[in-house]
């Protein structure tokens, strides 16, 4: 993927045909075996790393001028630091053994730098320029061939919002094997929608209906009418959607029954987003049984005097945590009077129902601060209000 990448603008080209060690890691563009000189006057050789800002698989204009560096801080060929372009000095770990030390800023004479090509050889050219005083065969030009990633592996293209956002080495804790998302009615198919983001190594798909007009209203996305006279099922529409960004996603369009279970068990991570009562608790003892943690989302919402109102649930069962799951997830059949269960349109409802289950399991894997853990979170409606390890099951409807 990195090879393609750069194969596919010409500002990555130019720098690796002229010869430069180009990789991409981690949404930053890394430029190895820059020379320059250390205050001892040796010619030694660094890092150049840079933000990338892409669009799809397109370099874009450089949204900073900045750029960060492995290596002891550069001088001049006297052995005197390059304070023109000091910004700042501090060891730092972008990803996974991708360190920097230093910080450098010099603007382009006029607006800002076009293209990588032409920041990259800004920095370079000063760096190379004092290396050569001292030794003028010091040079940056090696073009050593380009290595795939994790990320690659993971995504049809590279995460640059975790390197922009210099989250990319925290973003490793979400790394889980296997994720389940058992259901893709409104609140499943937002699930998908957020984790799909995430690089988790497969995210599991289970679901045997049908994508209907209705689903359409209350589900990410917005397709069709061609898409919807299609009739697919809901695993592979989705999963036709969201393979164009992460390539993990494994369809299987089945409701869960008893014989699914095995499957199940092998998860690192079950999301359950269904409605069915006794299935639900014959799925949730299967994982307890496996010593798998889970999070059930659930949402109770009823009509009167012309407004809605009601709940949406996260309830979270870990290995070290389980007595309280029975008292916060009803197991029961479907409530006649449950207008969630009659499709009405409340998309927003299921995005947060979504968004919060997906904190929380943020939260377990490290990514989120969580210094008092919680295990059954409720959101009210009419309060608007967050609840924590409260259960009302008068309303629990999921």
């Amino acid at each position: 993927m990195s090879q393609k990448l750069v194969d596919r603008n010409p500002d990555l080209v130019r720098l690796r045909d002229e010869g430069y060690s180009v990789d991409v890691r981690d949404g930053h563009l890394v430029v190895s075996d820059v020379p320059y000189v250390d205050a001892q006057r040796t010619v030694r050789r660094g890092v150049l790393v840079s933000e990338l800002t892409m669009l799809g698989d397109r370099t874009q204009q450089p949204s900073t001028h900045v750029i960060r560096f492995q290596g002891d801080f550069p001088c001049t060929n006297e052995g005197a630091p390059i304070e023109a372009i000091r910004n700042q000095s501090q060891r730092q770990q972008l990803a996974p053994g991708l360190f920097v030390d230093h910080a450098f800023s010099t603007k382009p004479k006029v607006g800002a730098y076009k293209d990588y090509y032409d920041k990259v050889r800004t920095y370079a050219d000063i760096l190379v320029g004092y290396a050569q005083a001292v030794d003028p065969t010091a040079s940056p030009l090696f073009a050593r061939p380009l290595v795939n990633t994790e990320d690659d592996i993971v995504f049809q293209y590279v995460d640059t919002a975790s390197s922009r956002a210099g989250i990319a080495l925290l973003n490793r804790k979400l790394t889980t094997s296997k994720v389940a998302i058992v259901g893709l009615g409104g609140t499943g198919s937002y699930l998908l929608d957020l984790i799909a983001k995430v690089p988790v190594g497969e995210i599991h798909l289970f679901d045997g209906d049908k994508f209907f007009q209705h689903n359409a209203f209350r589900a990410p996305g917005a397709p069709s009418g061609e898409e919807l006279e299609k009739g697919m099922l809901k695993v592979d529409y989705f999963k036709s959607i969201y393979s164009r960004m992460h390539r993990g996603i494994i369809a299987h369009p089945i409701f869960v029954s008893r014989t699914d279970l095995d499957l199940i068990q092998t998860m690192d991570f079950v999301f359950i987003c269904m409605d069915s009562g006794p299935v639900k608790k014959m799925l949730i003892e299967a994982i307890h049984a496996a010593n798998k943690p889970l999070i059930d989302v659930g949402m109770g919402i009823e009509l009167g005097d012309d407004v809605l109102t009601g709940i949406a649930r996260v309830t979270t069962s870990t290995s070290g945590h389980r007595n309280h799951v029975w008292d916060c997830v009803s197991c029961a059949d479907n409530v006649a009077d449950n207008v969630y269960s009659r499709n009405i349109q409340i998309a927003e409802m299921n995005a947060l129902n979504a968004a919060l289950a997906v904190i929380q399991w943020k939260k377990l894997c490290g990514f989120y601060f969580d210094p008092s853990p919680s295990f059954n979170t409720t959101y009210v409606i009419s309060t608007n209000k967050l609840l924590r390890d409260e259960a009302n099951n008068d309303v629990f409807a999921a």
